[in-house]
């Protein structure tokens, strides 16, 4: 009967442990990368909580902060947009 302890001259059942830690270890730095260094960077998992270019809400914003509507206005339309769309990031 052959055991762990009984070193036969061969590397035994613990080589395949190795492969399981080098993977542990790449994944590991990948997580930390994704989570520090490329975060700035945009990518398909980073959502913008402004509002830029022309979506309804930036332009609901500009058109408020120019004076083209008036406050009540505003909230009225921003309710709408609400309710239809949601907002991304609260507040």
């Amino acid at each position: 009967m052959q055991t762990l302890a009984n070193w036969d001259g061969g590397p035994g059942p613990w080589i395949l442990f190795f492969p399981l830690i080098w993977a542990a270890v790449v994944i590991g730095v990948v997580t930390l990368l994704r989570r520090t260094v490329w975060r700035g960077r945009r990518g398909p998992w980073a959502a913008d909580p402004h509002p830029s270019g022309d979506s309804p809400l930036a332009v609901l914003g500009r058109r408020f902060a120019s004076g083209e509507i008036d406050e009540d206005e505003y909230w009225r339309r921003l309710s709408v947009l609400d309710e239809k769309f949601g907002r991304k990031g609260g507040a």
